[in-house]
């Protein structure tokens, strides 16, 4: 049974930071892109940042751009996305996302191409 499970959502006052695990269960990471999406109340889910897991190639949304890091560590199976600089506009829930593809990740992090396999999602809050 493949599994993707989200941790570390909460509450952060604006300028704080926050650090998002992807755990995966009943697979090999071998050749996945992993990304992390989020959806906020009324809008539609947007990728911010993804990664692969053969070679650590790793894709930003704009929006994200030096504040947000996207990690993997293969041998624990989990993905990890490091926020800093957090802004109320980041308020979202935040869903880990993975394919078995690890060689088209803009494709799937601009959204053009879904992911097929999802989290349950962790809520992140940025409100003072």
């Amino acid at each position: 049974q493949l599994q993707l499970v989200e941790s570390g959502g909460g509450l952060v006052q604006p300028g704080g930071s926050l650090r998002l695990s992807c755990a995966a269960s009943g697979f090999t990471l071998d050749y996945y892109t992993i990304g992390w999406f989020r959806q906020a109340p009324g809008k539609q889910r947007e990728g911010v940042a993804c990664i692969t897991t053969t070679d650590g190639n790793t894709y930003y949304a704009d929006s994200v751009k030096g504040r947000f890091t996207i990690s993997r560590d293969n041998t624990k199976k989990t993905v990890y996305l490091q926020m800093n600089s957090l802004e109320p506009e980041d308020t979202a829930v935040y869903y880990c996302g993975a394919s078995p593809d690890a060689d088209h990740i803009h494709y799937y992090c601009s959204g053009y191409v879904p992911l097929v396999y999802w989290g349950q999602g962790t809520q992140v809050t940025v409100s003072s």
